[in-house]
């Protein structure tokens, strides 16, 4: 039988003085551009607006669609992804001395996918938890596989997804027709819809939604094992000397993602661009965090990452409450400048609640949850429950 010190161990939060700091700015920023495009892109306007063709906008609002689609667009959920395989490789670590590391890992990533499944139905379906979840379970055997599996695995996996517009497809989207059907849907009930309402659209636009989560599904599982493969690198705890290196890498990462934008058309290009700027942001990140001043310019963003889940379950919640039709309805009525202020100010707001937070509480709430499904026990939540205390609770 595990031993109750074992348990207390896992289960344990993490010292602030032990945690990695690069991982935590990485995930608050990531966050940033997650709401950023979420509110610009997905709640503000249908989801589905931006698969329509449109005509180029002169105005602040274009300049701003513009800058987001080229700086932030599936840069951030690309870096998120690395972030969550970053993430999965350090709980497989951290229950290396404990004989039940599968099914405690299983536990957690189903947990994942009920608060996933809530969330696309009740909240908001432009989820991406319950996608996590599941890429997360086919990526789980390789945490067991040496390197040069994972290795080849990540290649094999994001090669597919960057030529799957050359490559015969199974995945059907809605043509023109529909997407204009649901946009025009959205117009009406989401700006002014009561929350059933609104719910029973959400529900309806799932199947239209499932081919793009199908669509990017191999990249999510390859980003995954990109950070398993980073974390067991040592790219995190291993940075003596390294920064020339990740600096080097940011630049390269910049110069070929500009040029795939300027010279190359292809629909290829377009998929694989995401992943080298994504890359080139994370690597710029974890390198200025290495010296003292870049530790101290990124430390806002810290207790945002250290409760990001939190933190995204609270912004599809705030963010519904200010566009659907059950709250301020403003759905359809702000332009992209005024929202991209919204965004400031929403993650203004988290920075210093979640420092605020965390200066209490070991865990965010949903993460204390999070925890509490995975093991079966519920972890004290207060830090000065710690070490006075009995390590756990039952549930």
């Amino acid at each position: 039988m595990e031993s109750a010190t074992n348990l207390t161990m896992a289960n344990a939060p993490t010292d602030p003085a032990h945690r990695v700091g690069a991982i935590d700015a990485l995930r608050g920023l990531a966050l940033f551009g997650v709401l950023a495009i979420n509110l610009e892109m997905e709640f503000r306007v249908s989801i589905f607006r931006q698969l329509l063709p449109a005509s180029p906008d002169p105005t602040l609002n274009g300049v701003v669609d513009a800058a987001l689609a080229l700086f932030v667009d599936m840069k951030a959920f690309a870096l998120f992804s690395f972030l969550f395989g970053v993430g999965l490789a350090i709980q497989f670590d951290r229950l290396s001395t404990s004989p039940r590391r599968t099914r405690l890992l299983i536990r957690r990533l189903l947990a994942l996918l009920l608060f996933g499944v809530i969330h696309l139905v009740l909240i908001w379906n432009g989820d991406i938890l319950t996608e996590y979840a599941l890429a997360g379970l086919v990526v789980l055997p390789f945490l067991f596989a040496p390197r040069w599996v994972v290795t080849i695995a990540a290649a094999v996996i994001l090669t597919f997804y960057v030529l799957q517009p050359v490559l015969p497809s199974f995945i059907s989207f809605p043509n023109r027709y529909m997407l204009a059907a649901f946009v025009e849907a959205a117009n009406q009930t989401y700006a002014n819809g009561s929350f059933a309402e609104v719910l029973a659209l959400r529900v309806k636009e799932l199947p239209a939604l499932l081919p793009l989560h199908l669509y990017v599904f191999p990249r999510t599982i390859g980003l995954f094992l990109v950070g398993v493969l980073c974390w067991r690198g040592g790219l995190f705890t291993e940075l003596a000397g390294r920064c020339r290196n990740l600096l080097a890498i940011a630049g390269f990462a910049a110069v070929a993602g500009g040029v795939l934008l300027a010279r190359f058309t292809h629909p290829s290009a377009a998929l694989a661009n995401p992943i080298i700027l994504a890359s080139g942001y994370a690597a710029l990140v974890i390198a200025i965090e290495q010296t003292p001043a870049g530790a101290r310019l990124l430390r806002f963003a810290e207790p945002v990452g250290r409760m990001a889940f939190t933190n995204y379950i609270v912004q599809s919640v705030v963010l519904g409450f200010i566009f659907y039709g059950y709250g301020l309805g403003l759905f359809g009525r702000l332009g992209s400048a005024a929202g991209l202020l919204l965004v400031v100010a929403i993650y203004a707001a988290q920075v210093v609640v979640s420092r605020l937070w965390l200066a209490r509480f070991a865990y965010g709430p949903i993460e204390w949850l999070w925890r509490s499904l995975m093991y079966g026990r519920a972890p004290l939540f207060r830090i000065e429950g710690y070490p006075r205390k009995a390590p756990f609770a039952r549930l």
